[in-house]
């Protein structure tokens, strides 16, 4: 069985100007999804179809092919079914896959079971789909509901099926028979049609500027390690402290030296020496309006309480020993020269491990809030 790829791809666009060229996260748009149409296993032979040639050297770019469709397909009254009828006269093939690159978040694994359900059932027309559970009217009337009846939950309304078109499939005999008897096919024609849904991002479909910036705060989304849910807490749930000596103790830091500081030099080496390293201390070396820097000692098993800054980004250097430090539940290892940096407004805390005193560079601010749950505090 012969299965040829096409990728649509005009230059023209009335709503977003050279939409499938413009950037999405640092590629453009159209290479998201050649990228899945190259790792699914039903794509060998993949083709860009347009009218332009800056979309030659995409193809050329990223490893697929390229064909010039006639100009006249590539105006705002072609049709899909016009510049696919047209492919088809050009390319044998038993089924033509279409991918748009207007979806780039269709994933390789939507493309093989797409492919794998219309090749296990026959079907000669496969449409992607969004299945919506939600009220929907037709022409004035209800399609999925009773109007005399109770709204039930929207989980238990029958979904409607609408066309998400990310992805589409035709057996080529059958395309070139409908487009022969109706002069149309996109939509099955006579034959047999499946179905296949799409879930989550894989729907979002680029047609205006807000879908792109939609697009965006997407990628930038499944980029992020920051997607633990965040929930509404009352202030009275929250105390915030900024006074270092009590943030210390409390912590468990008996010994704090604050009447070292400011030195044009000082040496950590000799500081250490003096302090030792069989007990708890900080020691503070800057403490100025832009910034405080503190040494801060602890034997293993001590540290400091679960807590976030509103609005200061915080960083420590590992001076000596090992520590494990916890970032929004997140727990990883770190170890004598190496910078931990913490966001603003991110839960954190750090506990010295191993069998000696470990030392870190705290530089944050004076001012700065600690922020604590109450049960932490």
């Amino acid at each position: 069985m012969k299965i040829l790829t096409m990728i649509p791809a005009r230059m023209g666009s009335n709503r977003i100007k050279k939409k499938n060229l413009r950037i999405l996260g640092d590629i453009p748009l159209i290479e998201h999804i050649i990228r899945s149409a190259k790792d699914s296993y039903y794509t060998s032979e993949i083709f860009i179809n347009s009218e332009s040639t800056e979309f030659q050297k995409i193809a050329q770019k990223c490893g697929v092919k390229f064909y010039k469709r006639p100009e006249k397909f590539a105006s705002d009254e072609a049709t899909n079914d016009d510049f696919t009828m047209d492919f088809l006269e050009k390319h044998d093939c038993d089924i033509l896959l279409q991918l748009l690159p207007t979806s780039p978040f269709i994933t390789s694994k939507d493309i093989d079971q797409f492919m794998s359900k219309m090749i296990d059932h026959k079907y000669e027309t496969m449409i992607s789909v969004n299945h919506i559970q939600i009220e929907a009217i037709y022409n004035g009337q209800p399609i999925n509901f009773e109007q005399i009846k109770q709204t039930p939950p929207s989980q238990s309304l029958e979904p409607i099926k609408a066309y998400a078109c990310g992805i589409m499939a035709w057996n080529s005999k059958r395309f070139k028979m409908n487009i022969n008897q109706f002069g149309a096919a996109y939509h099955g024609g006579e034959g047999s049609i499946g179905f296949y849904e799409l879930k989550g991002f894989s729907n979002v479909d680029i047609d205006n500027e807000e879908d792109f910036l939609l697009a965006e705060a997407v990628l930038n989304a499944q980029n992020s390690n920051t997607n633990k849910p965040r929930y509404y807490e009352s202030e009275k749930e929250k105390i915030e402290d900024a006074d270092r000596e009590k943030i210390l103790l409390a912590d468990g830091v008996e010994k704090n030296f604050f009447d070292e500081q400011n030195k044009q030099i000082q040496h950590i080496e000799k500081i250490i020496e003096k302090r030792g390293t069989n007990a708890s201390w900080s020691h503070t070396l800057i403490n100025s309006p832009s910034n405080c820097a503190t040494l801060i000692a602890q034997m293993p098993g001590e540290g400091n309480r679960m807590h976030y800054h509103h609005d200061w980004d915080e960083w420590w250097y590992i001076v000596k020993g090992q520590w494990e430090w916890t970032v929004e539940g997140v727990i990883k290892k770190v170890k004598e020269g190496d910078i931990v940096f913490i966001e603003r407004n991110k839960k954190h805390k750090i506990k010295a491990i191993g069998s000696v005193m470990s030392i870190r560079l705290a530089v944050s601010r004076e001012d700065v809030d600690h922020v604590y749950d109450i049960h932490d505090y």
